[in-house]
């Protein structure tokens, strides 16, 4: 190599270091100072009662006897840009590649409750996911896609109702019964208090929405799951993996508590209640954060909360590999963490698997690097031998190591949860949010003092930036769209909306109705997401967070 061509590709390398080679891993609770497990370090651990066999409780070895060999997990990419037609066509374009189920991201518009055409929605439209805001986009993005064929995870808080309502209109539209609708709506309240911050309404009315939901699902949509309880976006906002395992459960547990309020047993409503969770970096400590919320899920609904069917018990997950990790420099080296994430995750016993694509830390992915990742999953599944064996990294002593102290260090923060009065005081004081800021500013000191080394960013750096092509949104997605809208309204009847706006206004002052219905019938006559929001918001008022010191 010449002088200029080694000049133009300097790479800078990492200096030799004397440091403990576990503070490289800040902020976990699995670097003890030792590089070797023995059964020794399992003395708390009775392999009978702890892991089971697979498909029986606890479930710590995976919630299916056969696991893999049966079915493999679902590989289901998330999706969603611009207008509903051009996601209509992304979607019919994955499963044409073989994906096996839709997962849809909104744009913040849709999930923060406003119209396409509200003022606050400008400049958003379509840009980081779908737009979604009236029955005839809704239409136009399943256009094709039979709903009773394939199961649909749809990753929406605030205005969940609503667009579980979309949902269930298109597939009445469809001649699809309610009862045969497959998938998952995030409706995670919760989470986003303590992460994701897209909340409108205070605790307590949301909750109101969710158990709502939660009973009609119950009556009518009994294959659908109601809330998919995400340690995600708790992980992305700087948490540690144990935080991410505790909080994920305690919102879980408390939303077990609302629906036994409501007057629900928990058996009805519980087998309907999924996860979805980060896989992240620390390949043994992620493994282990699986299996040890098996095992608590299960351990915590049979004997805390009477739970009798077996399908309480089980806790069911997604996974996504972990946006946070992605990193803009040397955006090709993002394959290899996914890589690392996902085999995580499968090893870990994921039910369902998104793989983040390489240029996400700079744009919505590109048709060519969405492949890439998808056919990630699918070398796992066809290529490594992963799925002929059940538990692979089970009885390891470290992994088993890991997955106590897992166990045993979530339950502390439950402790702590539960002497603040529970989840929703601790959110309102901003408990869970104070711990996260605090643990994502210790982990960035780590990156900046090179105890943590993100490779192309703090180290092995190089000079070059790599070109790679990504997906831009079509600036005229956001007129277009605010023209189907206002289409939209004036070719409906206005005097019909506005009286189902007032049934929902009232109806929500009376907690003992259920808003479910009201709102179905009303998108049904084709009332929009945010004008159904604006009505809630008269009776539920908006949240303000509180402030949190460091």
């Amino acid at each position: 190599m010449g002088q200029k061509q080694a000049e133009k590709k300097e790479i800078k390398t990492k200096s030799n270091s004397n440091q403990d080679q576990y503070s490289r891993f800040p902020l976990t609770i699995t670097a003890p100072e030792k590089s070797i497990f023995t059964p020794d370090d399992l003395t708390n651990l009775n392999p009978e009662k702890d892991l089971g066999k697979p498909g029986e409780f606890p479930y710590t070895t995976g919630i299916h006897k056969d696991m893999y060999m049966g079915k493999v997990w679902t590989m289901r990419m998330f999706s969603g840009f611009g207008t509903a037609k051009q996601t209509n066509e992304r979607f019919k374009f994955l499963l044409k590649q073989g994906q096996t189920g839709l997962s849809i991201a909104f744009d913040m518009p849709a999930l923060m409750g406003y119209d396409s055409d509200h003022p606050r929605s400008k400049g958003e439209v379509g840009k980081e996911g779908v737009a979604v805001c009236t029955l005839d986009d809704a239409l136009v993005l399943f256009n094709g896609i039979p709903l009773d064929q394939v199961s649909t995870s749809m990753t929406i808080n605030s205005t969940a109702i609503i667009m579980l309502c979309l949902y269930a209109a298109v597939a009445k539209q469809q001649g699809v019964p309610l009862g045969k609708l497959r998938g998952t709506i995030q409706n995670d309240i919760l989470k986003e208090y303590i992460a994701q911050k897209e909340f409108i309404f205070p605790p307590v009315p949301s909750m109101r929405l969710i158990t709502d939901m939660m009973k009609f699902c119950k009556d009518h949509m009994q294959q659908w799951n109601t809330i998919s309880i995400s340690g995600y976006h708790i992980r992305e906002a700087g948490s540690t993996a144990v935080q991410e395992l505790a909080y994920t459960l305690m919102d879980g547990f408390t939303y077990v508590e609302f629906g036994i309020k409501a007057g629900m047993n928990v058996d009805d409503f519980a087998p309907r209640l999924s996860f979805f969770f980060n896989s992240h970096l620390n390949f043994f400590e992620e493994i282990a954060k699986f299996r040890a919320a098996r095992r608590i899920w299960a351990k915590r609904l049979r004997y805390k909360y009477g739970a009798k069917s077996q399908k309480s018990w089980t806790l069911r997950f997604h996974t996504q590999t972990a946006g946070c990790s992605l990193t803009a420099q040397q955006p090709m080296n993002n394959l290899m963490r996914t890589s690392v994430e996902a085999l995580a995750a499968v090893l870990g016993g994921t039910q369902s698997l998104h793989t983040n694509s390489l240029d996400e830390a700079l744009a919505l992915p590109s048709e060519f690097a969405v492949t890439l990742a998808l056919r990630t999953q699918q070398i796992l599944e066809e290529e490594s031998g992963l799925t002929k064996f059940i538990d692979p990294c089970g009885g390891a002593h470290y992994i088993e190591y890991l997955t106590n102290k897992m166990e045993e260090e979530a339950e502390k923060i439950f402790n702590e949860i539960e002497t603040r009065g529970g989840m929703i005081s601790a959110i309102e004081e901003g408990y869970p949010q104070s711990e996260i800021a605090r643990a994502s500013y210790e982990f960035q000191k780590a990156v900046d003092d090179k105890r943590y080394i993100v490779v192309g960013v703090n180290e092995f750096t190089e000079q070059d930036k790599l070109d790679i092509p990504i997906l831009r949104i079509d600036k005229n997605v956001e007129p277009e769209q605010i023209k189907r809208v206002k289409e939209f309204k004036n070719k409906r009847d206005n005097l019909l909306v506005r009286s189902k706006l007032d049934n929902i206004r009232e109806a929500a002052k009376n907690e003992s109705i259920n808003l479910m219905p009201l709102i179905l019938d009303a998108v049904e006559s084709h009332v929009t997401l945010g004008e159904i929001i604006e009505e809630l918001k008269k009776v539920f008022g908006t949240w303000k967070e509180p402030s949190i010191n460091l």
